[in-house]
């Protein structure tokens, strides 16, 4: 194998373990927007109190405040979610071009 395949390799190999990165971070973001959302139906269902847990103490908080928060940690979290779709995408296309880029110059010497 040339010293050229090897590197072109080695740089899939370094694309495919971002991916694996950006696929965890995606995941654990979308597992926070899950229970954001589910938090903003609870808090719209109540109608009196409501109460949020800030290091280990229940605190009584205004419901219009927590639902604000609630709906800004949701906003955040689904634009972090789109720019992780984003880099998914490009690093899976990179990944792509070089594994046909590999298949292809390991054709062509054949």
């Amino acid at each position: 194998m040339n010293k050229e395949k090897e590197q072109k390799i080695q740089e899939l190999q370094i694309l495919e373990q971002n991916l694996q990165g950006v696929l965890m971070q995606k995941q654990a973001f979308q597992m926070e927007l899950s229970e954001a959302s589910s938090a903003i139906r609870e808090v719209e269902k109540s109608k009196s109190e409501v109460y949020k847990i800030i290091g280990q103490l229940m605190v009584k908080k205004d419901l219009k405040e927590v639902k604000e928060e609630l709906k800004n940690k949701e906003k955040l979290l689904n634009l972090r979610l789109k720019n992780l779709e984003k880099q998914e995408e490009i690093i899976a296309q990179k990944a792509n071009q070089l594994k046909e880029n590999i298949f292809d110059s390991s054709k062509n010497k054949k």
